[in-house]
C-alpha cells in the first residue's frame, strides 16, 4: 500500500468515526432536549422528515420543528424519551455521505411505571463543510411494528 493510499483510508476512518461521532451527538442533545445544539448539526439548506411531523427544508424549518412541534410533545406530562441508533452503513464520497441506522425510542412514564418501545429507520444525508460534517438531511421512518398505516393493501 502507497503512502497515498494509506492518506486516503485514514481519511475516510476519520471521517466514518467523525459522523458516528456527530449523529451521537445529535441523539444526546435530542433526548436532552438541547434545541439549538441540535439545529447547529444541520446544514443551513439542510432538511429533516421526522415520522408525522413532514418534511422541513431550511435551517429556519428545522428550527421550527424541533423548536416548537418536537419541544412541545410532553410538556405537562412525566414522560420520558430515549432515542438510540445502532448498527449504522454509512457511505463515504469525498465531502458527502449517506447512510441509514436502526433507531429505537424507548417511551417512559415514571408516574405508571409503563415503558413503551418504538423502532424505525434513520436515513441521513452529510456533509463535510471546513472540515466539519454536519446534516444534510434526516427521515425518520417507523415501519415497525406493522400498523393499519403501514401493512400492505391487498
Amino acid at each position: 500500500m502507497t503512502l497515498e493510499e494509506m492518506e486516503k483510508r485514514l481519511t475516510y476512518l476519520e471521517d466514518l468515526q467523525a459522523i458516528r461521532d456527530m449523529h451521537h451527538e445529535y441523539l444526546f442533545q435530542l433526548n436532552n432536549k438541547q434545541w439549538d445544539d441540535i439545529i447547529d448539526t444541520f446544514t443551513e439548506d439542510g432538511s429533516a422528515n421526522i415520522g408525522h411531523h413532514g418534511l422541513r427544508q431550511g435551517k429556519a424549518e428545522v428550527a421550527k420543528l424541533f423548536k416548537e412541534r418536537i419541544s412541545q410533545m410532553n410538556v405537562g406530562r412525566e414522560i420520558r424519551d430515549s432515542h438510540n441508533a445502532i448498527d449504522p452503513v454509512i457511505e463515504i464520497d469525498g465531502n458527502r455521505a449517506k447512510g441509514h441506522w436502526l433507531m429505537y425510542i424507548f417511551i417512559s412514564n415514571p408516574d405508571t411505571g409503563e415503558c413503551r418501545i418504538t423502532q424505525g429507520r434513520h436515513d441521513c444525508e452529510y456533509e463535510k463543510i471546513d472540515g466539519k460534517w454536519y446534516f444534510k438531511s434526516v427521515k425518520y421512518t417507523r415501519p415497525w411494528p406493522p400498523t393499519k398505516d403501514t401493512m400492505p393493501k391487498d
